[in-house]
């Protein structure tokens, strides 16, 4: 189980420890995903290796196996289906650091800075090919659903980082079009996440859609939360300067949501996000954003996210443990200090 305290100087933020059943999700699949990698041709080995070092939590991987076992299914059922989202969860990562520029990944050099864009762009199409290997090995009917599951979740999630690619060349974005982009990049996957190992478990389609639905709200709610960090996170929390979303100018959520707004606000942070970035720009931007009211708009959206994910584990059959494991790693992922 998780505990959550609020211990001085923190300013109320909970620590959060990490649930039971994502340690116990990495203790699977981590040896699984090692020899799925040796399969890859032998000079991507060192550079995905380097990458997968890094660490992580396993959301997803957690997500298919405790999808699976709420609805009657084992871990070895559903562990091809939390190999493959790992794969297609990192393949993208490594796809996202070029895009971005981001010469580090969780505080060590990304693959693309270490071994060159073009080892990092094979490494990940490698990683993507392996994925859909793996889901189907043995083609029987919940694995090749599973992986009908996964293809879509992953146009789903290309479709939004083409999205947020075109925000960076328009002055404004609205509140409707950046909420459709960020379901896309980050809560297709979640939401696939749990369909597929619902699938895996042997559940209905209609069960695998509600677990899937589940996933989606989390990974709006835990993208809100992740959008909060790009402005007011620490550096020690989040491995990024202070204020990294405005320094990328990104249409982030607390941007959009201040467009929303409009006003003199919008206005003065539109204009100084439509130019190169001068001295004293992140903060004056920072610093409208909160006279918008915006960290406290985009906290409620994270809220009500979270409370329909855990609203749609109620909507369906699951058994209590799992169930209760799965609420847990809701709160774990949108936890505001993560």
């Amino acid at each position: 189980m998780t505990t959550s305290l609020v211990p001085p100087g923190t300013g109320g933020a909970p620590v959060v420890k990490v649930p039971e059943a994502l340690g116990r999700a990495a203790a699977l699949v981590v040896p699984a995903l090692d020899a799925a990698v040796e399969r890859l041709d032998p000079t991507l080995h060192e550079p995905v290796r380097h990458h997968l070092a890094g660490g992580g939590k396993h959301v997803r991987a957690g997500l298919v196996l405790l999808a699976a076992a709420a609805v009657g299914g084992d871990d070895q059922d559903a562990l091809p289906g939390a190999v493959a989202i790992e794969l297609v969860h990192n393949y993208s990562l490594l796809h996202d650091d070029i895009i971005d520029g981001d010469r580090e990944r969780r505080h060590r050099p990304a693959v693309w800075a270490q071994f060159g864009p073009g080892v990092a762009i094979v490494a990940g199409d490698a990683l993507a090919a392996l994925a859909m290997q793996v889901l189907l090995e043995a083609p029987d009917a919940a694995r090749v659903g599973a992986a009908r599951r996964l293809a879509d979740a992953n146009q789903k999630m290309i479709w939004g980082q083409a999205s947020d690619m075109r925000f960076e060349s328009r002055a404004r974005v609205t509140l409707a079009e950046c909420l459709a982009m960020e379901r896309g990049k980050t809560g297709a996957l979640l939401s696939a996440s749990c369909s597929i190992g619902a699938l895996l478990g042997g559940a209905a389609e209609t069960v695998a859609d509600a677990l899937g639905e589940y996933g989606e709200h989390l990974g709006t709610a835990f993208q809100a939360v992740d959008d909060l960090l790009g402005v007011w996170g620490e550096p020690a929390t989040t491995g990024k300067p202070v204020g990294s979303d405005l320094l990328a100018r990104k249409k982030a959520l607390p941007v959009a949501v201040a467009f929303e707004r409009g006003g003199d606000e919008a206005d003065e942070l539109a204009a100084i996000l439509s130019r190169p970035l001068e001295p004293g720009d992140v903060a004056r931007a920072t610093a409208l954003l909160e006279r918008a009211g915006v960290r406290e708009a985009v906290t409620a959206i994270a809220d009500e996210h979270l409370r329909a994910a855990l609203d749609a584990l109620d909507r369906v059959d699951l058994a209590d443990g799992p169930r209760q494991e799965l609420a847990e790693v809701a709160r774990y992922v949108t936890a505001r200090d993560r």
